[in-house]
């Protein structure tokens, strides 16, 4: 207990936060919200790295005249209705309190989430933690491969915070887990389960990963091995020929080169290669969002028919289930360590 001086501000320390990062999600799926999440996101230089005044005119004119609506019906297809947001944030929320629930035998640390844009965002809950006497904070961006435009920018986003306080807390933050034996392991059981449900054989399993221009691959963006190392260990935990599990990358716009092979082209040219049971699972995302709930599981799906396919599946996202919230309890309790 801290015994202070007479006029002494009051403060509260000896706590650990741990704040789960996510990309983030619109409060709506109508135009106005939409255009309100898709300028945070494509106003961010990490995830645009184009002249950056020509990227103003596109974004400002065209863009943000038309893709709201487009955005906002794939949205719309996904959206939780019961609570009125997307099911990113749904989930992300569960994943705190399931982790939190996890860690109850640290009495001294608190879980809490945010988002790199929209809402909740990062600063608040930073804040949120500090005010609670947390003076050391882990810092979880929900990326298990590192790039630029996804991790580097979720903590930006937490040290611009930081710039701001003047007494800051401690920080840590938790490295890419994309060859973590509890995130293999993870995923391993996620689709041995999946598989379990099936009442067929998958003729070719698709890990899809989200797209990154190939630009920022040459700049030295170490995601495309990352991704690849994901899929090689996945395979070998699970005893899968390499043909059997093979890598895409979905989620590319604009024209130029994007990481490949491009999964809306592999999944259209499989049939006629005689793959007509496909499996799909997205190892990349921790929790199911737009990419993957719509893009996949309904744009791909019709893809796969639409071009000969007989049966489509995708795997589920590892979200709150068993095996992600035990993942994520050994990944913190790991880089807890000397803290508790």
């Amino acid at each position: 207990m801290n015994v202070l001086p007479q006029g002494h501000p009051p403060f509260k320390v000896g706590k650990l936060g741990v704040l789960l990062i996510n990309l983030g999600t619109p409060e709506g799926t109508s135009y106005w919200p939409m255009r309100r999440y898709l300028k945070e996101f494509l106003s961010d230089r990490r995830v645009i790295e184009v002249n950056p005044v020509l990227w103003w005119v596109l974004l400002n004119g065209i863009i943000l005249s038309t893709r709201p609506k487009k955005s906002g019906h794939a949205y719309e297809q996904i959206w939780n209705r019961e609570k009125n947001e997307s099911p990113l944030k749904t989930i992300t929320r569960s994943q705190a309190e399931k982790l939190a629930a996890r860690l109850a035998d640290l009495p001294n640390v608190i879980v809490d989430w945010g988002m790199r844009y929209g809402l909740p965002p990062t600063a608040e809950r930073i804040q949120a933690l500090k005010d609670q006497g947390c003076d050391r904070i882990l810092l979880f961006p929900l990326y298990p491969q590192y790039s630029a435009s996804t991790t580097a920018t979720a903590l930006d986003k937490a040290y611009d915070a930081l710039k701001t306080m003047r007494w800051q807390p401690a920080i840590r933050t938790v490295p890419p887990y994309f060859d973590n034996p509890a995130h293999i392991e993870a995923l391993a059981l996620s689709l041995d389960a999946h598989l379990k449900t099936l009442d067929w054989e998958p003729d070719v399993i698709l890990a899809s990963f989200h797209g990154l221009p190939k630009d920022y691959f040459m700049a030295g963006d170490p995601y495309h091995c990352q991704c690849m190392k994901t899929a090689r260990l996945l395979a070998e935990r699970l005893k899968l020929p390499r043909e059997k599990l093979q890598v895409v990358f979905q989620s590319r716009f604009g024209k130029a080169e994007w990481l490949q092979p491009y999964a809306q082209q592999t999944v259209e040219e499989l049939p006629s290669k005689g793959v007509k049971k496909l499996l799909m699972i997205t190892p990349g995302f921790a929790s199911d969002c737009v990419e993957t709930l719509e893009e996949v599981a309904i744009g791909l799906k019709e893809t796969f028919e639409e071009a000969g396919g007989e049966k489509f599946s995708v795997v589920p996202c590892l979200n709150d289930s068993e095996p992600s919230i035990a993942m994520l309890d050994a990944i913190v309790r790991n880089e807890l360590k000397g803290w508790v």
